[in-house]
């Protein structure tokens, strides 16, 4: 049977920071493939289907099976598919922003398969999501700023909870990021506490924690961890009458978005020295210089780098997404789809 077709269409920043000859060889084994380059848009908007790259892409479009669009593609609207009488999946490298790219709802309407990699960005960061847990129990932001300044070792590092073994977890939100965290958790012997409306029920007993309401995790948790999507619905979702429920001697962790949570209200809270943070995005990003949040030494602060890469060193969006398209044209289940559920949560609406 001749080889699917698949169109890459982006831009040559991200043909140069995402994609590289190793795995264009892995596609090349099950696929032919070409390159629509494109430019315009940006994280929040894509050219439309009546601009120079919209017109062009509809024209291209046709004879192709499989699509990868990123930064740089136009939408992909009912008037584009249209013309895409074979696409069968289209996938999104940075799934974060695919309301941007794809109308879901055309693409569902027209039996395509619609997934993302966003998870490849989510990884990393649950990564150092765990590192700010950890530092943040032994308010490391204290004990750092102490040695550098000289002083003589204190034991009075209040507040100081220390190890993580046998804590109680809670999570707000629990995407791709926060179930790779639940796996690097499970050797610490913790409770999981999660709150996440957009779950299936059946996650919980899958991944063994309890999925429980917002004020639980808020109030009844030794470490709280934001994982939540910025959305209409979560923004400013933890506000000062939410941060005043916070336990002292909680240790308060966010690694999603930094809008989700009132800044001044949290430094307020922190200026009490009652709790911990580690930080690793604030609002508004970069950290104003005359911010107070510098200067709090209970607060672990990172400038929103955990995803970042070594210079050269390509990261796994696009391995992953070959992956889903090798699964997807070999009759397998795909892992990464965009659902009307995902759709709810990006978007949030009801699921």
């Amino acid at each position: 049977m001749p080889k699917p077709r698949i169109l890459l269409a982006f831009d040559k920043r991200v043909r140069d920071r995402y994609v590289d000859d190793e795995q264009l060889a892995r596609l090349e084994k099950y696929a032919d493939w070409d390159w629509f380059e494109c430019e315009g848009g940006g994280i929040y908007e894509a050219p439309g289907d009546d601009s120079e790259y919209g017109k062009a892409f509809a024209d291209k479009i046709g004879g192709y099976d499989g699509l990868i669009v990123c930064h740089g593609a136009p939408r992909l609207s009912p008037t584009v598919l249209d013309s895409a009488s074979s696409l069968k999946i289209v996938g999104e490298l940075e799934g974060d922003r695919f309301a941007a790219r794809i109308d879901l709802d055309a693409c569902w309407k027209r039996g395509i398969r619609t997934v993302d990699t966003t998870n490849a960005s989510s990884y990393p960061v649950a990564e150092w999501a765990l590192g700010l847990i950890l530092i943040s129990l032994r308010n490391i932001g204290t004990q750092f700023r102490r040695m550098i300044n000289g002083d003589p070792r204190d034991r009075d590092l209040k507040p100081y909870r220390g190890v993580l073994r046998g804590r109680r977890v809670g999570l707000i939100g629990c995407g791709n990021m926060g179930r790779r965290l639940i796996s690097y958790l499970k050797p610490f012997d913790v409770e999981i506490w999660v709150h996440d409306p957009y779950l299936p029920r059946e996650m919980a007993d899958a991944l063994d924690f309890l999925q429980t309401s917002f004020e639980n995790v808020l109030t009844k948790c030794d470490v709280i961890v934001c994982l939540a999507p910025l959305t209409p619905g979560t923004r400013g979702m933890i506000g000062k009458k939410e941060i005043d429920m916070i336990p002292p001697g909680t240790a308060f962790v966010n690694v999603s978005r930094g809008a989700i949570v009132d800044s001044d209200a949290l430094i307020e809270r922190l200026k009490k020295n009652d709790i911990t943070a580690g930080l690793e995005v604030w609002d508004p990003e970069p950290v104003p210089e005359d911010s107070e949040i510098r200067n709090l030494s209970n607060a672990f602060v990172t400038p929103h780098s955990s995803a970042m890469r070594p210079e050269g060193e390509i990261n796994e969006f696009f391995e992953m997404m070959v992956d889903e398209f090798d699964r997807f044209f070999a009759g397998h289940e795909t892992k990464y789809d965009l659902t009307p559920r995902s759709q709810a949560n990006r978007t949030a609406e009801d699921s």
